[in-house]
């Protein structure tokens, strides 16, 4: 089976923005070390909403998502999130068309 994507919409609570920057750049450090099968994870601030961030998220296949999911890492962010988001909003991808990685250097 091919790539697996996730698309996440956070909205931030009042003020909490610099909080969880600083959690999702901790996250993404233990990503960068120990997830070879996460292609691309980029987090991105919303211009002109600032309580907004958008995640996009790219895995060598869903074995590689699942793999994501039971680092301490990122079981960590799932643990702290709460304090700093109102809501989540999260779509599924299998992407099928474009240029992105293929998972073939991972």
């Amino acid at each position: 089976m091919g790539n697996f994507g996730l698309f996440v919409r956070f909205t931030l609570r009042d003020g909490a923005g610099e909080a969880f920057d600083a959690l999702i750049r901790e996250t993404a450090a233990g990503i960068q070390a120990h997830e070879p099968g996460t292609l691309v994870y980029a987090c991105h601030q919303v211009e002109g909403a600032p309580n907004e961030r958008i995640f996009y998220e790219l895995y060598a296949n869903h074995e590689a998502f699942e793999e994501h999911e039971r680092q301490p890492h990122t079981r960590r962010f799932l643990e702290e999130r709460s304090k700093y988001v109102e809501k989540t909003e999260v779509d599924r991808l299998q992407p099928y068309a474009g240029k992105h990685p293929t998972g073939a250097e991972a």
